[in-house]
């Protein structure tokens, strides 16, 4: 399997991941919105393909925190998706693996992401508890789907505030049940 990232030309092959995981639009559509939201720049989109054939694609976009103090360079993982009929081999982990490796490399100091603690907290992320708050108030039932990882050394639990994602994200619907 390769993973690589993403250019203009990927696009179809992309949204087809997404609408195929997903089994709807709307995550395919956030997508094409993020990769052409200026504010979610810089982007990090990887797509995983075993003999050409796309399996599974992940994005990272820009984010910061609002904390006047705060100068650490930020990102938020979403969405990550693999194909249905390749999900379960591991693909998934291993394009997170590959971003934050990537993002690492890239002196990026965090990475945040909503999702599911049983499945992220593998790769490293944790709740991020109070003081890294997500844009919008979250149902209670999702309080430790919210979630964090340094990427940098001596970055956790130094720095607080509210996280500012790209504009794309920056819709309450998207943080709601």
């Amino acid at each position: 399997m390769r993973i690589r990232g993403t250019s203009t030309e990927d696009l179809p092959a992309v949204l087809h991941i997404h609408r195929a995981a997903f089994g709807q639009q709307d995550e395919a559509e956030l997508t094409r919105a993020l990769l052409a939201d200026p504010t979610a720049r810089p982007v990090l989109s990887l797509i995983a393909e075993e003999n050409g054939h796309p399996l599974g694609h992940i994005l990272f976009s820009r984010a910061r925190l609002t904390n006047p103090d705060s100068d650490l360079s930020a990102t938020l993982l979403a969405p990550l998706a693999v194909v249905p009929e390749a999900q379960g081999q591991g693909i998934g982990g291993r394009l997170i693996a590959a971003g934050l490796d990537r993002l690492r490399q890239d002196g990026v100091a965090l990475a945040f992401v909503l999702g599911d603690p049983a499945y992220y907290t593998r790769f490293g992320f944790a709740p991020a508890g109070p003081g890294l708050d997500p844009p919008y108030r979250l149902p209670a039932a999702y309080a430790e789907a919210w979630m964090v990882q340094a990427l940098s050394e001596g970055v956790s639990g130094k720095r607080q505030g509210t996280v500012i994602c790209a504009d794309a994200l920056m819709q309450p619907a998207l943080w709601r049940e």
